[in-house]
């Protein structure tokens, strides 16, 4: 996000600072709608900055699957961090923005014929919605205790019903299911476990690609989650199975090195040996 882009916004609102009367004749009417218009647009597309997307910043060519996983991790930081900071900055433009329209609106009643100061709204803040708080600083994972009371509306009905579907044996409509849940709920307590349940349903309609793909934003999304120890032997598996022996062989031996109690532990020394890893 380069600085100058917001110049012109910055300046405008540094501009309408100073209080102007409605004895003021250096500004009409029609300046004034125009300025308000001019502000309430530049601050929009301030605020849509904190939905934009850039080019991927990662370079994972020419590495093994852990080390595209550590590296997808560093990332997952680094990118969560800036946004926070970016998302503070420019949530602080929105809200003092809000506050001067809202000055507008009053010093452009006082000067317009019929309007009564009484009758003003309250100013509805860019966006639709009131400004989010001040970022706050990375949180720990979600443990399976966290995560009670913090889904949102009808996320555990979209997750029972895909994990209906794949009860069913209904592969791939379960995974569709899961695919829709996770673009809809994306970062929400259920995703990790429904990312590694999507690769369960691909595993089943014989889609190993898409079953390792899964299973690896699984490990990602929440390498501490309760799937993860399933997710990352189920992705040493369909590494195996895709041909890739030596990212399989290095993928598995990681999990009794992560997680040593974990039952996956046991099953990924089993495959280890059967694999004749070294």
């Amino acid at each position: 996000m380069r600085p100058f882009r917001y110049l012109p916004a910055l300046a405008l609102i540094a501009g309408l600072a100073a209080p102007a009367s409605a004895q003021d004749n250096t500004a009409t009417l029609a300046d004034i709608r125009q300025d308000l218009s001019v502000l309430t647009t530049e601050l929009a597309k301030l605020r849509r900055e904190l939905s934009t997307t850039g080019g991927v910043g990662v370079n994972l060519a020419g590495t093994s699957a852990l080390s595209r996983i550590d590296a997808m991790e560093a990332e997952l930081q680094r990118l969560t961090a800036q946004n926070e900071q970016l998302g503070f900055r420019i949530e602080q433009i929105v809200r003092d923005g809000s506050n001067r329209i809202g000055d507008m609106q009053f010093r452009l009643c006082e000067i317009e014929p019929g309007c009564a100061l009484s009758d003003l709204e309250d100013t509805v803040p860019l966006g639709g919605s009131a400004s989010a708080a001040p970022a706050a600083a990375p949180a720990s994972p979600i443990t399976a205790e966290q995560q009670a009371g913090q889904l949102a509306v009808g996320e555990q009905r979209d997750f029972d019903r895909a994990k209906e579907a794949l009860d069913s044996g209904s592969f791939r409509s379960a995974a569709d299911l899961f695919a829709t849940f996770t673009e809809t709920y994306t970062g929400g307590p259920l995703s990790g476990e429904a990312h590694y349940l999507r690769g369960e349903a691909l595993s089943g309609a014989e889609d190993d690609a898409g079953a390792a793909r899964s299973y690896l934003e699984s490990f990602s999304s929440y390498p501490e989650g309760p799937s993860a120890p399933q997710a990352l032997l189920k992705l040493g598996l369909k590494l195996d199975a895709l041909g890739q022996r030596t990212d399989a062989c290095a993928t598995l031996a990681e999990v009794p090195l992560r997680f040593a109690q974990s039952d996956a532990a046991i099953e990924a020394q089993t495959a280890l040996a059967s694999m004749g890893c070294q």
